[in-house]
């Protein structure tokens, strides 16, 4: 798939692996929606990013939201590609301390966000792409983003792990699915990368947290992921695979 001249969606691209991932799109010459919860951070980040970029704020899985989302992607031109990196977490553990049960509204808000809505945005995105005309036998590529935590979840993970495992699962089932349509199908599993969220802990666990890995023994960086999403998109034989993007990584249980 040739990115340039397309347009692509980006959903929570107004910091960490998404804005990385529109970044490197606006280069390839993609037009990029950026869709994100905040009006603000999406407004500014579109700014900064120049006229190849458009702002849509809306929550992933919101259906409502995300049709409107997709509207404006169309507005702008063909739909071709959809990197799908908005998300959350949250601790929470099965008993805590005292021997209570986890709170299962903690559990439904982030499958909610990471595992509804990462569904939501893959069926409207295909519902979008279905109606191009295909270009080298292809209507367009979704990539969606789950984590190592869905193979090696840590204790305190379970509703992230279980949230990002589903949309592993969900991975070749739907490029099956969509291969009647040409459309394909992948998703990235990056294990720590250097994102908004690690920079709120302290520098000494965040080397703890880079020495962890084998090699290269540091943090992932966003553009590392956004070649990695952009590589997808061009390759037309990468379909129904999740891979994992972590220097070999391996969670150790806490």
């Amino acid at each position: 798939m040739n990115i340039e001249g397309a347009v692509a969606l980006v959903t929570g691209a107004a910091s960490g692996l998404g804005r990385a991932t529109a970044e490197r799109l606006i280069e390839k010459g993609a037009k990029v929606l950026i869709v994100d919860l905040s009006v603000e951070a999406g407004a500014a980040t579109a700014a900064e990013l120049g006229p190849q970029a458009t702002s849509f704020a809306g929550d992933v899985a919101d259906e409502a939201a995300m049709r409107a989302a997709f509207e404006a992607a169309a507005a702008l031109g063909s739909l071709r590609a959809v990197v799908h990196c908005a998300g959350r977490g949250g601790p929470l553990r099965v008993l805590d301390r005292d021997g209570n049960a986890g709170a299962l509204e903690t559990y439904e808000a982030i499958i909610r966000t990471n595992l509804v809505g990462s569904f939501n945005v893959l069926r409207l995105g295909a519902e979008a792409m279905a109606r191009q005309e295909p270009v080298d036998g292809e209507r367009g590529v979704v990539v969606m983003t789950a984590s190592v935590a869905a193979y090696e979840g840590q204790i305190g993970q379970i509703p992230y792990a279980s949230s990002k495992a589903g949309v592993v699962g969900m991975t070749i089932v739907a490029a099956r699915d969509l291969a009647a349509r040409l459309i394909r199908v992948c998703t990235i599993a990056p294990g720590l990368f250097d994102t908004p969220l690690l920079a709120r802990v302290s520098e000494d666990v965040r080397k703890g947290l880079a020495a962890s890995v084998p090699h290269p023994s540091r943090l992932g960086t966003g553009a590392e992921f956004a070649m990695l999403a952009e590589h997808i998109i061009a390759n037309p034989m990468l379909n129904g695979e999740t891979i994992r993007l972590d220097g070999a990584l391996r969670m150790q249980p806490r």
